[in-house]
């Protein structure tokens, strides 16, 4: 049976615009929003596979203890498995109706925020099909979810059916991949509910690796992908959008579509890069895979007691950064504006830079060698660093068993050519060092969080704290028409269109439009949000 909801009832004002009213989605209360005796008909469709949607918090709650633990509240892997979680908790919330719709876990109320009210918890490509094809016919809000990693809060929607693939598990190889008449080699082909790590520990097995990133619930074949997806083998490998070869994807219409080069070749280029969630809802996605190697992996720590002695340290590494292009080394690197740190029994109380970086194919001694000159340098200018290096075979050092997750947390980027860092190193690190004064805690991505005591008005400031002091420092290096990586970016981001599509906004949209007339998949700062209102339920 499907378990009822108890929640409050909302009609949605009809807006003007000029003299026409407004297109809405129907919402509960809405003439058009479907009866009980209808959602238990698509209940019955999906052989009882319709579930009400509660937000973590209150999932918790609900639990014989009545709570979660810490280490269940802050696991992906735990996460994952409820419906209206996401990793980022705060996008489960409504700071912005009135009064705030929110259910916070400590708190002693429950609002549904911005959580689904129902999901199609899928199990097959059926199942997909029928809940495309209800909410069209009812006219609902659209939201789409494999895992619930995403930064933006594209996977979770305010009065909408969610459509989850995370029980979509399928993993298999093949030695030829045609596409069309072409052979494209050695292929993996994943469900759109395949985490990375689960992709790692299955290529592994045969002896190959495929594209990926660091995270490991990330899904391969959801948002990563359509994002483009970088990954520390990128400049080996590329991106995963440029290993990507085909992707078996149900429509607007319902029906489901074969998206390679050679067959509806227009949206597989929109899929690879072209935005997570906007263009259906993936089956599953094929990728290269290439033969395993062994690599060697630094693990660095530089710490400094002072924002001025690492705003040298990070010129410094600004400078050094090309020393590794020849190696085809990936590297991810993050400032922390604050730690407490211990090295050689020397304790430093400031700003922290941890470095981590893959040398495919190179030995201990090489790798070691390589990064040499910037430790060297980094110490002479009175940093504390320590490095390790070791070998390991790359699935392995790409798996990892969760992610650490369950916070308030909103992001901002933007994409910093590398003539900058060539050219003005000394700009680099003053930059960052105004960055961190500004109040940034981590820098290229910068992330700005809360804890749930913080009131409604510093929530506000913080989610727009990006816009109005970060990113007028970074656009130093990034100036305005710069672009982000849209997978980790500002939700808020003003003229998104430009910043993630750059020139192809125009032919994205045209590709939406033949694909998805009606606009039933909606996700904040994708393509054709701008004809929506905020929470994507009326046309503005």
């Amino acid at each position: 049976m499907l378990k009822s909801l108890s929640f409050l009832l909302v009609i949605l004002p009809t807006y003007v615009w000029g003299s026409l009213a407004a297109i809405c989605r129907n919402v509960p209360g809405s003439a058009g929003y479907p009866t009980d005796v209808q959602w238990a008909d698509l209940n019955s469709t999906l052989s009882g596979r319709l579930a009400s949607v509660i937000p973590s918090a209150q999932f918790c709650k609900d639990l014989p203890g009545g709570a979660c633990t810490n280490a269940q509240w802050s696991s992906a892997v735990f996460r994952n498995e409820i419906p209206g979680a996401m990793n980022q908790v705060n996008f489960e919330s409504d700071w912005d109706s009135t009064p705030p719709s929110l259910c916070l876990r400590d708190g002693t109320t429950c609002g549904q925020g911005n959580t689904p009210l129902f999901a199609v918890l899928a199990e097959s490509t059926s199942d997909i099909q029928a809940g495309v094809k209800f909410a069209r016919a009812h006219n609902l809000r659209v939201a789409i979810k494999a895992s619930g990693h995403d930064f933006l809060g594209r996977s979770t929607a305010k009065d909408s059916l969610l459509i989850s693939t995370h029980k979509f598990k399928s993993i298999a190889f093949a030695d030829s991949f045609f596409v069309g008449s072409v052979d494209k080699g050695s292929t993996i082909t994943v469900g759109s509910g395949v985490s990375l790590s689960e992709v790692y520990t299955a290529s592994g097995a045969v002896g190959k690796i495929v594209v990926g990133g660091t995270s490991s619930t990330v899904v391969a074949a959801g948002g990563y992908v359509q994002g483009a997806g970088h990954s520390l083998l990128s400049p080996l490998l590329g991106l995963a959008a440029d290993t990507c070869l085909e992707f078996q994807v149900v429509l607007a219409n319902g029906t489901l579509a074969t998206v390679n080069e050679a067959e509806n070749s227009d949206l597989f280029w929109a899929m690879r890069g072209g935005g997570a969630g906007s263009w259906g809802v993936i089956i599953s996605a094929t990728f290269q895979t290439f033969p395993t190697f062994n690599a060697a992996k630094s693990s660095m720590t530089v710490s400094a007691s002072t924002f001025e002695i690492m705003g040298k340290v990070i010129t410094a590494h600004a400078r050094h950064i090309f020393d590794w292009d020849s190696l085809e080394a990936g590297q991810y690197f993050y400032l922390t504006a604050e730690a407490n740190v211990t090295i050689d029994g020397r304790t430093t109380v400031g700003p922290l830079m941890t470095v981590t970086t893959f040398f495919p194919g190179a030995s201990v001694t090489l790798a070691t060698a390589a990064l040499e000159p910037f430790i060297y340098e980094a110490r002479l200018l009175g940093a504390n660093v320590t490095n390790i290096v070791v070998i390991d075979n790359i699935n392995q050092a790409l798996i990892s068993s969760d992610d650490n997750v369950g916070v308030n947390e909103v992001v901002g980027s933007r994409l910093v050519d590398a003539s900058v860092y060539l050219k003005m190193p000394v700009l680099v690190g003053q930059t960052y060092v105004d960055l961190l004064e500004a109040g940034a805690p981590k820098y290229l991505v910068i992330i700005n969080g809360w804890d749930d005591t913080t009131p409604i008005s510093i929530v506000r400031q913080t989610e727009r704290i990006f816009r109005d002091k970060q990113l007028p420092i970074l656009q130093r290096l990034a100036p305005p028409g710069a672009g982000a990586y849209s997978n980790e970016a500002d939700a808020l981001e003003v003229d998104f269109q430009t910043t993630f599509y750059g020139p192809n906004y125009n032919r994205l949209t045209e590709i939406k439009a033949k694909y998805d007339p009606e606009d039933l998949f909606i996700v904040k700062s994708g393509v054709g949000s701008e004809r929506w209102d905020t929470y994507g339920l009326c046309k503005v």
